[in-house]
């Protein structure tokens, strides 16, 4: 099982919008500690969050939603109400084109359920990286309020490092950090070979290694990441481990050619209970 946090993390939603959804008796955790009041969730429960998340940015209020669960509404009828939602966000303004790549992304994990192989998923330790970066706090995890975040970030970064004359000498990596409430430190980095020094006008660090990481390659922007993180979340917990913190991407192709082609390895640190 995952911790409130942790399944935040994997479902792509603040831990406040989970405490809400149990409140009203849409997503109550499998398991509430008697001594401590701690939620703990199920991989399993990913599916449920996707289609609540779905529907609520079909428009429907969260009595409709948890009408329309009950019914045990199936992948394919939910593809036809968001493929009529979209037609309708198409023909709003520009900041609704946000939320219809939201839509499209929890509507690819739904169809997804269940035939992302976890055999792709390999354990290994990782060894610490040293990375230029820079940081800026997003709102929350969920990719709405990432991706506006770190997308400036990166071309930021590398005009900085190409006036300091410092050469990237291998992959993009980002990692996330949690902030005040929801918020969320997004860190992005590449790797570097060059000491830290007072005079750049970014970090140089190192990221600790991880003893023991479960790692998936991720084919596609990070969009539509959530059918990879689900097949993750199932492959954890059912061999018994137990996840830490966010996910570190190292961005082996991204942001040129073919965005179906972009390839991300996910590091996710995991430990034996």
């Amino acid at each position: 099982m995952f911790t409130i946090g942790d399944f935040a993390h994997l479902g792509r939603v603040s831990v406040r919008m989970l405490r809400h959804y149990d409140a009203v008796g849409l997503l109550p955790p499998a398991h509430v500690d008697p001594s401590s009041g701690y939620r703990f969730y199920t991989a399993a429960q990913l599916q449920r969050l996707n289609r609540l998340v779905a529907l609520k940015d079909l428009g429907l209020t969260l009595d409709q939603v948890g009408i329309v669960l009950d019914e045990k509404v199936s992948a394919e009828q939910l593809h036809g109400m968001l493929t009529f939602r979209r037609a309708e966000l198409r023909q709003q303004i520009l900041a609704d084109e946000s939320r219809l790549r939201r839509v499209e992304a929890r509507l690819r994990a739904i169809e997804r359920e269940g035939a992302m192989p976890t055999d792709e998923i390999v354990v290994k330790p990782v060894p610490t990286a040293r990375i230029a970066r820079l940081t800026a706090t997003a709102a929350s995890y969920g990719p709405e309020d990432i991706g506006p975040v770190i997308q400036p970030l990166y071309p930021e970064l590398l005009a900085r490092m190409e006036r300091a004359g410092v050469e990237i000498t291998g992959y993009g990596i980002a990692t996330y950090e949690p902030a005040e409430g929801d918020q969320v430190l997004v860190q992005a980095g590449v790797t570097v070979s060059v000491e830290p020094s007072d005079s750049y006008d970014f970090e140089v660090v190192d990221l600790p290694a991880l003893a023991e990481a479960a790692t998936i390659v991720h084919r596609g922007p990070m969009d539509d990441v959530h059918a990879t993180y689900q097949a993750v979340a199932a492959w954890i917990e059912a061999h018994g481990y137990q996840q830490h913190g966010f996910a570190r991407e190292v961005y082996l192709n991204y942001g040129h050619g073919d965005p179906a082609d972009w390839v991300t390895e996910l590091q996710l640190e995991i430990t034996r209970p």
